[in-house]
């Protein structure tokens, strides 16, 4: 049987107080949650307000391609009509037969 227990962290913001954030999550992911926070030597509440500034922070347009890959463009030629997940299911149907 799943719980779901109700944890409250807080969220900091360098011109503004902490504040109080309740959530409701899944038992299981709680208790990992605190594991791997515990071996990481970082409070629950730093862990999830750094993964949430991850999210906010990793807008796509920031991302750049790296020279290596923009040397790769073009280099294989693909049809227009190519079909990968049949090519890919064929793929595996024959190799698993």
């Amino acid at each position: 049987m799943l719980f779901t227990y109700m944890i409250c962290i807080f969220v900091r913001k360098s011109y503004l107080m902490d504040k109080k954030l309740t959530l409701s999550l899944n038992e299981r992911v709680i208790e990992q949650a605190k594991i791997y926070a515990q071996d990481h030597k970082i409070s629950l509440s730093r862990l999830i307000e750094s993964y949430l500034s991850s999210l906010i922070d990793n807008k796509s347009e920031d991302i750049k391609i790296t020279p290596l890959v923009e040397s790769l463009i073009g280099v294989v030629d693909i049809p227009q009509d190519l079909d990968y997940k049949k090519d890919y299911t064929d793929y595996l149907l024959e190799k698993y037969q």
